[in-house]
């Protein structure tokens, strides 16, 4: 595996206002610890992102020279921070390294083979863990970890007990923890069959229509009064008396 360079310059000073000043020339504050004592550097982000571009869930192991420096050094990146809002680099934590000291460090899980059950009974595989942690020697970091998912049916689980890493890699995640599973495909929906999509169905609330105009001549009833009940409510009228005999 190619060792990728990258080269840092010191930093005199510290704190908000510094830092603002480097980023708008270009530069991204850094620590460089591991050694005798931490020490305050800058970085080119446009190196550090080349370097992590197409590696992204891997810890690499860099070469690192410090300008004015003459040797080279081994070292990682061990952390990055960048803007919420913005999402540029603003930070790096850099680690150096020596070859006979073993570290712990992320890489990629990398699924392998096509599972059973998704080829079968067209289920879903899902990768549960991206990446795992390792503990082994800087020049013996590997690429990836293969997740060989081929033997997985519907229901069942590979966990990190399952993986089989390089050889003096030991990975230290939880044996029991999932890394990938294969669920059930999705359901189809089904259209309802217009009884029980009519069942289903809410009422259509009763609409008010305008009250027709009275016709012409009938007196104006009060605001707010209740019209007259039913027509069997009338008093009957009162026999006319017989014409008075001449």
């Amino acid at each position: 595996m190619n060792t990728p360079e990258i080269t840092v310059k010191r930093r005199e000073g510290t704190g908000k206002g510094v830092a603002r000043r480097l980023r708008r020339a270009g530069a991204v504050p850094a620590i460089l610890y591991g050694g005798a004592t931490p020490q305050t550097i800058t970085v080119n982000p446009r190196d550090v992102l080349r370097i992590i571009h197409g590696h992204e869930g891997t810890t690499q192991l860099l070469s690192l020279k410090v300008e004015g420096d003459g040797g080279a050094r081994m070292a990682i990146i061990r952390d990055m921070q960048f803007d919420p809002v913005t999402e540029k680099l603003v930070h790096v934590d850099i680690q150096e390294v020596r070859a006979d000291r073993a570290i712990t460090v992320r890489v990629a899980v990398h699924p392998v083979g096509e599972a059973v059950g998704v080829r079968d009974t067209k289920g879903i595989l899902n990768l549960v863990m991206h990446e795992v942690e390792v503990s082994t020697l800087p020049t013996n970091i590997p690429e990836r970890i293969d997740a060989d998912v081929s033997n997985l049916a519907i229901g069942d689980v590979l966990t990190v007990r399952d993986l089989r890493p390089p050889e003096g890699v030991r990975i230290v995640n939880d044996p029991g923890q999932a890394v990938a599973t294969v669920s059930p495909p999705m359901a189809e929906e089904v259209a309802p069959t217009p009884e029980v999509a009519a069942a289903v169905t809410p009422a259509e609330p009763e609409v008010l229509t305008e009250r027709k105009p009275k016709e012409e001549g009938a007196p104006a009833e009060a605001e707010g009064k209740k019209a007259p009940v039913a027509a069997a409510a009338k008093k009957p009228e009162a026999p006319k008396k017989a014409e008075k005999e001449k």
